[in-house]
């Protein structure tokens, strides 16, 4: 066979009739979920059971990633908002004026982090007013992983709905 066939065959452009595109988005919702605010969630809940200097980690780790979200979006939120909103009106119109399946998939992988950045940063701006110690910061990082967890489900819901709407209209019965 010769390496554009291979090549084809490897990297296929049909994206939701494609394993790779489903295992990027297990690995994504996946991540996003594990890693709340920049922190694994496993250590949130060693601070948890143990305290000491996972709690300190914690803390720390929270701190630095909530100033460095805050200080982000306070100095660059216009050119990241019209940035942002550039590429996101280019891929839909992409995937759904042109009818890309590449496009949609990207959108469909992308355009659900929006919600999770924007419950980020408002988890930021709290923990920022004064819950970053002890307990409180616990229930808000755990409250803010298990919404992140409802928009991946119902983002890889939706998706494998579409994925599923897609490949049924693409396919061929005799």
């Amino acid at each position: 066979m010769e390496l554009y066939g291979i090549l084809s065959e490897v990297i296929d452009l049909r994206s939701f009739s494609n394993l790779w595109y489903w295992i990027v988005l297990t690995v994504l919702w996946s991540t996003a979920s594990h890693w709340v605010l920049g922190v694994p969630f496993d250590l949130i809940t060693r601070a948890r059971r143990n305290g000491g200097q996972a709690q300190l980690d914690v803390e720390a780790l929270v701190a630095i990633k909530s100033r460095r979200m805050l200080n982000v979006t306070r100095t660059a939120s216009v050119p990241l908002f019209f940035g942002l909103t550039f590429f996101f009106t280019t891929l839909a119109m992409l995937a759904f004026w042109y009818w890309l399946e590449f496009a949609q998939a990207l959108f469909l992988l992308t355009i659900w982090l929006v919600p999770v950045a924007w419950l980020s940063l408002r988890t930021a701006l709290r923990i920022e007013a004064g819950e970053n110690m002890g307990e409180m910061l616990h229930r808000r990082l755990i409250m803010l992983r298990r919404m992140v967890q409802v928009v991946g489900m119902f983002a890889i819901f939706t998706t494998a709905l579409f994925g599923m709407w897609r490949n049924l209209a693409h396919t061929v019965f005799f």
